[in-house]
């Protein structure tokens, strides 16, 4: 055993040769190993880009009518085409994926911070306290999300908000308020498995205050889970947006997204099939790629791999290269050049017979 130790030891103290490559450096090459999920990542920064700067290549706005193109298939001068009315429709697409991108990220950002500090402070304080927001979240489960939605985007109480604030901030707010319970009960039972940790008991002996043990030693050792939701709460954010917007209470006009274009289109599947095939493929187009990085993710923060890094050789700089060639150059001509010391054989025998 002490032998395996000390022939460990001695080949990560040899610094000059050898370098420890970093926990996160070892997490980034497994996710770049996975070529679907870069695939992935390639496709979502394309619509990312498309969804932010993708107004800059035509010259129509969402709601602007071209009356000599009424229904128009894809074409030069309407990149995607008109829907019946004569709006541009790669117009409507920018302002769709943007908002429903917008509604991903905000929505995926805020539930799981939210549930990331919930669950912390839950699994740390314990006791009665536990018990009360335990409580307080199996109740928020319960509550019909789809009722409060409805009231709150087709009732009058939404359509006095929907005034003064735009209708995908409405729909991310209700989408973060129950939004969050879930993660939050699974963060709470891996952060129960943490409360044991010596750093954390060294930083309650020492007497750090509660939110600041849960926010520096909590929170951030559950990283990985924290990236896993995120990705996650992205994709549900989308595929929530649409399916609300696709029975009318998400998104409604003058504002677009994938999920309300999807729904003016299905009606005129047949008569203006470009209408209906364009968001659905970009619908696919931003929800497929998520679900890939989401897949690499996991593959990469996997806990039964390696944690500590390995071992990697390092490579000399091209200048030392070229120095030790020459070098051993000049010693290979400095051995021919010297006179040899050491005498014949074959002349000694021939020397000893003449005196014989």
């Amino acid at each position: 055993m002490s032998q395996v130790t000390e022939t460990q030891t001695i080949s990560v103290v040899k610094g000059d040769d050898f370098q420890v490559i970093n926990k996160k450096v070892i997490i980034l090459r497994r996710f770049m190993r996975n070529k679907l999920a870069v695939f992935g990542l390639g496709l979502f920064v394309l619509m990312f880009l498309f969804g932010m700067f993708g107004q800059y290549f035509t010259s129509y706005t969402p709601t602007q009518i071209d009356y000599l193109a009424l229904g128009e298939e894809p074409s030069t001068t309407h990149f995607f085409g008109t829907n019946a009315a004569g709006n541009d429709l790669y117009a409507q697409m920018v302002e769709g994926v943007r908002v429903s991108l917008l509604i991903g990220v905000v929505v995926g950002t805020t539930s799981i911070a939210i549930s990331a500090v919930y669950g912390c402070i839950m699994a740390y304080f314990g006791g009665w306290i536990d018990r009360v927001m335990l409580f307080l979240l199996e109740t928020m489960i319960m509550v019909p999300s789809l009722l409060i939605l409805a009231i709150f985007i087709n009732g009058q109480i939404g359509k006095q908000i929907q005034k003064t604030v735009p209708t995908w901030i409405v729909l991310s707010s209700v989408l973060i308020v129950f939004g969050w319970m879930g993660p939050a009960r699974v963060i709470r039972a891996m952060a129960q498995s943490l409360i044991g940790r010596d750093y954390v008991k060294a930083a309650r002996y020492m007497g750090v205050h509660p939110f600041k043990i849960v926010l520096r030693h909590l929170v951030p050792n559950i990283g990985s889970m924290l990236v896993l939701n995120f990705t996650t709460g992205i994709m549900i954010a989308v595929l929530s947006e649409v399916a609300y917007s696709f029975i009318g209470i998400g998104i409604t006009y003058p504002n677009y997204s994938l999920g309300s274009l999807i729904s003016d289109a299905a009606q005129q599947l047949n008569t203006l099939p470009h209408m209906f095939w364009f968001p659905v493929i970009f619908f696919f187009l931003l929800v497929g790629p998520l679900s890939l990085m989401n897949d690499g993710l996991r593959d990469a923060f996997d806990p039964t791999s390696m944690s500590v890094g390995k071992i990697k050789k390092s490579k000399k700089p091209k200048s030392q290269k070229s120095a030790s060639k020459i070098e051993e150059a000049e010693a290979q001509e400095a051995g021919a050049a010297a006179p040899s010391t050491d005498p014949n054989p074959d002349a000694q025998a021939s020397t000893q017979n003449e005196e014989a």
